[in-house]
């Protein structure tokens, strides 16, 4: 055991976000997403009865945000609603990273469904978690922790 880890980040999902380096990306998926099949070749790993809120949660609890880039946070927007449409679940998770400080609104950028697949071919790895909620699908880039550089 550690202190202070989240007891849902099982030690392969902490070696995952440990190997990452600057500019990786990671997804969280929901219970339906097609991981397995777009994660050929890359970790996918399995949180089984997990919710999004409670995965990012975790998962952002050690992970720091890439402040290098205008939106180091996305996720898919649900099919065919307007422009700016958030569910429930995305306000929640995108809420809870602005109340956390670990990102403001306007660093969530809405993906397009196939667009977003796309993405996720790129990420080096994939979380499935457990969560019904369609839709409910986030990338995360990850960015540095830096000491302050000393003149």
């Amino acid at each position: 055991m550690l202190k202070n880890i989240d007891p849902l980040l099982s030690p392969e999902l902490l070696k995952v976000l440990c190997e990452m380096g600057h500019g990786d990306e990671i997804v969280l998926a929901d219970a339906n997403f097609t991981a397995s099949s777009l994660g050929r070749g890359k970790p996918v790993l399995r949180l089984p009865g997990v919710g999004m809120r409670e995965a990012c949660a975790a998962v952002l609890s050690v992970f720091p945000l890439d402040a290098a880039v205008v939106q180091p946070v996305a996720f898919m927007q649900v099919s065919d609603t307007p422009e700016g449409h958030r569910s429930a679940l995305q306000r929640e998770v995108i809420g809870q990273l602005v109340s956390r400080g670990d990102a403001s609104d306007a660093q969530c950028e809405p993906v397009e469904r196939f667009a977003f697949y796309e993405r996720v071919r790129g990420a080096y790895a994939i979380v499935q978690t457990g969560e019904l909620q369609p839709y409910a699908n986030f990338l995360f880039r990850k960015g540095v922790i830096a000491k302050e550089l000393v003149p």
